[in-house]
C-alpha cells in the first residue's frame, strides 16, 4: 500500500497541484461568467465557492507535505 512518507508526500503535492489547477479553472470561469453579455444566463456553478475551496485543499496539502517531509 504506502512505501513510507515519500509516497505519501508526493502524492500529496499531485493533490496540491490539481487543487491549483481546479483554482485556476474556477478563476477563469468566474471572470467569463462576470463578463457575460445575457444577464439572465447566471448558470449553476458556485465558481468562488470552488475556487476558495480547491485553494483550502492546496493550502491543506502542501501544509501536510511539508510536515512529513
Amino acid at each position: 500500500m504506502w512505501r513510507g512518507g515519500a509516497q505519501m508526500q508526493e502524492t500529496l503535492w499531485w493533490i496540491c497541484g490539481g487543487a491549483l489547477a481546479l483554482a485556476a479553472v474556477s478563476a477563469v470561469a468566474d471572470h467569463r461568467r462576470g463578463k457575460r453579455n445575457d444577464l439572465e444566463a447566471v448558470g449553476f456553478m458556485p465558481w468562488p465557492h470552488i475556487q476558495i475551496l480547491s485553494l483550502l485543499a492546496a493550502a491543506v496539502s502542501a501544509a501536510f507535505a511539508l510536515k512529513i517531509g
